[in-house]
């Protein structure tokens, strides 16, 4: 059950502390494997096809697998500039149980270290708003955010819409917890965005 998970392990999904990034592997049927989980090489999203740039696996302590992630961008979007005003989707398939609010407090933690007061400020009600849908996950439970320019962030759990944030500021900030200069870990945004690098994050 999600609240029987030790607080600081619940944490890692987002905050993390010493991590290491698995690559990933190809798979059968048009998907690639990334240490046991399966994520589409493609998604569509309004019409426009997104395609998988960069996975990979965190892992707490090089003992506890935390999760998997995959980034979709579109073909002709650098991994560089995957903050930018263009579509993308960042999907995490967790492997431990995970309470709701520790979503919304880890993500703050990050924030508050990678924008300033009045950025914050300014995102304040959305953040509050999109953490108020997060749900407690099991694992092997999935969620997607999926960005659309003029439209907004949308939050998924296991395919099921739970809100849309709007604002390209917004995207641009919250993306930027594993894809910014400042991320929750170096080596897994370089995966995500399709390259690799030595360096971490302490």
């Amino acid at each position: 059950m999600p609240g029987t998970t030790p607080r600081p392990l619940a944490a890692v999904p987002l905050l993390g502390a010493v991590l290491a990034v698995a690559p990933l592997g190809a798979s059968a049927g048009g998907e690639v494997d990334v240490q046991g989980t399966r994520f589409a090489a493609r998604h569509e999203v309004q019409g426009q096809a997104l395609d998988l740039r960069g996975a990979g696996v965190l892992r707490w302590r090089a003992l506890v697998c935390a999760y998997a992630a995959a980034l979709y961008l579109p073909v002709e979007t650098s991994g560089g500039d995957a903050l930018a005003d263009v579509p993308k989707r960042l999907e995490i398939e967790y492997f431990w149980p995970i309470d709701a609010e520790d979503f919304g407090r880890a993500a703050d933690a990050l924030l508050a270290g990678q924008l300033s007061s009045a950025e914050l400020r300014a995102l304040r009600d959305r953040l509050d708003d999109l953490h108020a849908r997060f749900e407690s996950v099991e694992p092997g439970d999935r969620y997607a955010l999926t960005y659309v320019p003029g439209v907004g962030t949308e939050l998924a759990k296991n395919g099921r819409p739970l809100a849309v944030i709007t604002g390209s500021d917004f995207a641009e900030a919250y993306f930027g917890i594993w894809l910014g200069d400042e991320p929750l870990d170096i080596r897994l945004r370089d995966r995500l965005r399709g390259g690799t690098t030595q360096r971490a994050r302490n």
